[in-house]
């Protein structure tokens, strides 16, 4: 087992995103933490493989982002999509998500 603290991760980078790996060693998961400052767009891409992948909103405000959608995002709000689907987040507040890809990439 593994206890990982995340109130230890709350750094941003001004205009920027900042990330923390979390869990890079498992064969079957990645998590990532992601802090996104207001305004900022983690852009929408896709990866070619199989997988699931979900993004789950720790604080702020923003929106999830598809090839064509912007769906409202809030403390608490969980996506849950294929990998090769497209996807992203803008922040419209400092936002930070945490990231689940399985299999890892």
């Amino acid at each position: 087992m593994k206890t990982i603290h995340l109130t230890a991760t709350s750094e941003f980078n001004t205009g920027a995103m900042k990330s923390y790996f979390l869990v890079d060693d498992s064969p079957f998961f990645k998590i990532i933490n992601f802090n996104i400052d207001a305004g900022v767009t983690f852009p929408v891409h896709s990866h070619d493989l199989d997988g699931e992948l979900s993004i789950l909103v720790l604080e702020g405000e923003g929106y999830f982002l598809g090839e064509k959608d912007r769906i409202p995002a809030k403390k608490g709000d969980l996506l849950i999509s294929e990998i090769r689907e497209p996807h992203g987040v803008l922040a419209t507040t400092q936002m930070r998500i945490l990231v689940t890809i399985a299999p890892p990439i």
